[in-house]
């Protein structure tokens, strides 16, 4: 299975600000650059992450986001939505992301990338589209987007393709963790399996979540 990288998009250093929000500074007008992008361990060369609390790190070095899912959204809101509107480091086609299994690995140019959660919308990425009750609706879509960590360093570029090497048989989605940490919080146990795959600064907190609700449901 494969698709294709149809964009690399980083923040840069020239951050745009959020009103009343702390940091006020934010990442997520990410731009496409043209050749190859070295992947660093922890993201994209140029890649700037503001509030390293919940963003970046080993588990979230990267963020995908698909075109088919973009176009979705441009339709639902008429208007365009370029590479990085989404605060994505890359922008796919040909792939399904929500449906995207926890723990897959791609390869993309020299890099090997590894499926780790969904992104979960916040007050920012509201404030930045200007769009009223965007947090609800993109969660109602459904439509997340993967993260990821970086297994093997190396280089990326537009028009790259992305090749799912392997696929772990526990079948644990992008999109059953999205509805696990939102709207049906009651499928946690369903993401045991894929622990190991999750981000390690959340892996913790979702594996004693997981041992609360099943104690509450014995």
């Amino acid at each position: 299975m494969s698709g294709r990288l149809e964009a690399v998009c980083v923040s840069g250093t020239d951050l745009p600000s959020v009103p009343d929000r702390k940091p006020q500074r934010t990442g997520i007008d990410k731009q496409p650059v043209t050749g190859r992008v070295a992947v660093r361990t922890l993201g994209l060369d140029g890649d700037v992450q503001v509030n390293r609390r919940y963003h970046g790190g080993e588990g979230q070095a990267l963020y995908a986001y698909a075109q088919e899912d973009a176009d979705w959204w441009a339709a639902e809101l008429d208007r365009d939505l370029p590479p990085g509107r989404f605060g994505e480091n890359l922008r796919t086609s040909g792939l399904d992301l929500t449906h995207a299994v926890l723990g897959e690995r791609w390869r993309v140019g020299t890099a090997l990338l590894e499926v780790t959660d969904c992104r979960i919308p916040c007050a920012n990425f509201e404030r930045f589209w200007g769009v009223p009750k965007l947090v609800k609706r993109f969660t109602q879509h459904g439509a997340p987007g993967a993260y990821l960590r970086v297994l093997e360093t190396g280089e990326i570029g537009a028009g790259d393709a992305v090749e799912v090497l392997e696929r772990p048989a526990h079948g644990v989605t992008v999109e059953t963790a999205f509805r696990a940490y939102t709207t049906q919080k009651h499928r946690l146990p369903e993401l045991t399996p894929a622990l190991p795959a999750l981000p390690q600064r959340t892996r913790a907190r979702i594996a004693a979540r997981i041992e609360a609700r099943l104690a509450r449901s014995a």
